[in-house]
């Protein structure tokens, strides 16, 4: 398990005093699960690395925490995990918090900085992994690897070797990779317990609330509930009532998808496709209890923003995940909220540039299809609308989904690849419009991805 800063800021060989590592020796550290190392593969004048090296022994880690039944082969002593950020609070605790005494200045100063981790599992791929980075600042590299080298017809695994670039001090750096390391592999070596929320905010302070994935942050570093509730809480001013919020989680994402994140990774294709667009105007058809709301809401280039849905209940929500009632005026402005069923025209969605419709379509009747595409198409008629809807050919891979079963047990229908494109090629035919096609999600070379995207030009 490796963990690479490298400085190239003359001199360079700076970084020794910031980490408090001497680079011209080899240092180790004793550590509960097993040995830490630093050493300086190069040191100088204009380029210095500084490397972090885990040893952790998976034999005794199943006997002192686990008990005998577990299995003594894994995948920890080779992956980026929770191990690596107690080592970097451990080894490099003095860097975590800021501090340097022969180079104070240099501690608060923000120096271009490139960390490698060699191997990490990023659950949700790389479209989580660069959510979770790039608003950060950092330019991501990320090398996804395949489950076997010998079987590439296997396909990829949620392994990457991941490169980051900024220009940040390396207290920031240290203090963003303890907190998402973890979130990116999901799991952690020890139990979660109330300490961990203080921890939470403590290395989160001045850039974990004003993330634009805080949720899933919180969501995947704390795991339960209640913890979640009390973070968000305290990150988020006038938070909604933790009995929202709860709901807000529960349907996110249907369970059988939650490890794969699809849903974080269908918001984040849909909003890419439409920033790209130059859409000044937008809907949100369908939109729930707001999550494509939030995000369209915090790109400045949209200007107006239309939310509709058939429930009053996912609109009250909506409602208070947006703090409609305490935005300041001009962004109160820019947002509307509308009761409305897709299947019936409706005059107040005509003239805007673009709509989204994410994971919607599947819970129609087939036999109102018809009347949803003379909505969209020729009534409402954006010059632009984009369309997810599940993948059938995927459903295989999803261990816990019966044979046979959707998804969601309020899906009417779900499709394959062929006849999703069979009907939005029809569609776009039919209307005067022009439709390509993007995955969503890992894809299998046989199956596909496990969602699929329609983007309709006109």
């Amino acid at each position: 398990m490796l963990l690479t800063i490298t400085s190239t800021t003359p001199p360079a060989t700076d970084l020794g005093f910031l980490l408090h590592k001497n680079p011209a020796r080899i240092q180790s550290f004793e550590l509960n699960f097993g040995k830490a190392h630093v050493f300086y593969p190069e040191s100088t004048f204009e380029k210095c690395t500084a490397v972090l090296l885990l040893e952790i022994d998976p034999v005794h880690l199943v006997r002192e925490q686990n008990g005998p039944s577990e299995q003594y082969v894994n995948d920890r002593p080779y992956v980026a995990s929770s191990f690596m950020s107690v080592a970097i609070a451990q080894v490099y605790g003095s860097a975590l918090a800021g501090q340097s005494k022969e180079r104070p200045t240099l501690a608060e100063t923000a120096i271009p900085l490139i960390a490698r981790l060699v191997v990490v599992q990023c659950r949700g791929g790389e479209t989580i992994l660069r959510r979770l980075f790039e608003p950060l600042g950092y330019v991501v590299n990320a090398t996804q690897h395949l489950l076997d080298e010998k079987y590439p017809s296997w396909g990829p695994s949620d392994y990457f070797t991941v490169t980051l670039s900024a220009t940040i001090r390396l207290s920031d750096l240290l203090t963003h990779l303890y907190v998402l390391i973890p979130v990116m592999d999901t799991e952690k070596h020890y139990w979660i317990g109330d300490d961990e929320v203080e921890k939470l905010l403590r290395r989160g302070e001045g850039w974990l609330a004003g993330h634009p994935e805080r949720e899933l942050i919180t969501r995947r570093y704390l795991k339960r509930k209640h913890l979640i509730r009390a973070a968000l809480a305290q990150l988020v001013e006038d938070d909604p009532d933790p009995d929202i919020t709860d709901e807000l989680h529960a349907q996110e994402e249907a369970e059988v998808e939650q490890q794969l994140s699809l849903h974080d990774q269908r918001l984040g294709s849909a909003l890419a496709v439409l920033k790209n667009s130059g859409a000044k105007r937008v809907l949100d058809l369908g939109c729930g209890e707001g999550r494509l709301l939030q995000l369209l809401l915090a790109e400045k280039s949209f200007i107006e923003i239309v939310g509709m849905d058939v429930s009053y209940r996912a609109l009250e929500i909506a409602a208070e995940r947006l703090h409609l009632e305490q935005l300041p005026p001009m962004q109160r402005q820019r947002i509307q909220l509308i009761h409305g069923a897709l299947t019936y025209r409706d005059e107040r969605l005509s003239g805007y540039d673009a709509a989204a419709v994410v994971e919607v379509i599947e819970h129609l009747d087939p036999a109102r299809l018809s009347a949803f595409e003379r909505v969209l198409f020729e009534f409402a008629m954006p010059s632009l609308a984009v369309i997810t809807t599940p993948n059938i050919e995927y459903n295989v891979k999803f261990q816990t989904l019966p044979a046979g079963k959707f998804r969601h047990k309020d899906h009417r229908f779900e499709w394959t690849r062929e006849e999703f494109q069979t009907w939005a090629n029809d569609v776009a035919e039919r209307f005067g419009y022009t439709a390509r096609f993007l995955p969503i999600g890992p894809e299998d070379p046989a199956l596909g991805a496990p969602s699929q995207m329609g983007i309709f030009t006109r």
